[in-house]
């Protein structure tokens, strides 16, 4: 069996039952990072061993752990914070087992997604998750320029290291709309702040963000 596991994006605490149940049976532990999954299996007093899988290998491992679910080993796939495949690595072996009509389940977890969503405020009836802005301008525009056409409310992943950029494009396509920065969730930091970009802007030019961004943009 592979187990697709949730694992916390920020409170350790949030780590589920079921989760620890798993990480604890299984004869392997297919990680995005080993050394930033060995604290957290260390923190629980779980030891397995592990086996890298990232966008790099991400290929050449799937064969690697389907040959292993096919002699029968238990899998565990987890990622740095929250759940594979979903902007992470993990769609790719999911995939794998659906071709090799071999059993898989998912073990859900936190979802930076639906508390940036819940904690935005803003109409939850209908949302699209967009995933991460792209790095070039260009592209970038584009998304939001999508998302100023949608009546439904959009969530985006963003770096830090570009969120003043975003804003200023944001403050040009979506200047009417209402935003809102979600970060360090879970975290004793975390936040939730709104506004229209230009109030957004003009907040983290003076005080630059830290830690991954979900930003939530308001329907129509």
């Amino acid at each position: 069996m592979l187990y697709v596991v949730a694992t916390p994006i920020g409170n350790l605490s949030d780590i589920t039952l079921r989760a620890l149940e798993v990480l604890k049976g299984v004869d392997l532990v297919a990680a995005e990072d080993t050394r930033h999954s060995g604290l957290l299996l260390k923190h629980f007093q779980i030891k397995k061993p592990f086996v890298s899988y990232h966008k790099h290998n991400e290929a050449a491992r799937s064969a690697e752990l389907v040959d292993r679910l096919v002699r029968g080993e238990n899998v565990a796939l987890i990622t740095d914070a929250g759940t594979p495949g979903l902007s992470d690595p993990g769609l790719r072996l999911i995939r794998e087992c659906v071709d090799h009509q071999l059993p898989f389940t998912i073990v859900p977890g936190p979802s930076s997604i639906l508390i940036g969503l819940l904690g935005s405020g803003f109409s939850t009836e209908k949302f699209s998750f967009r995933g991460f802005l792209p790095v070039k301008s260009g592209r970038r525009e584009r998304e939001l320029q999508i998302a100023a056409e949608r009546e439904e409310t959009t969530i985006f992943f963003e770096s830090p290291y570009r969120l003043v950029k975003t804003l200023h494009a944001c403050n040009t396509i979506i200047a009417d709309r209402q935003l809102c920065i979600a970060r360090e969730l879970t975290k004793k930091f975390e936040e939730f702040r709104r506004g229209t970009a230009a109030e957004l802007l003009a907040h983290y030019e003076a005080h630059p963000a830290k830690g991954e961004i979900v930003l939530v943009v308001s329907g129509a």
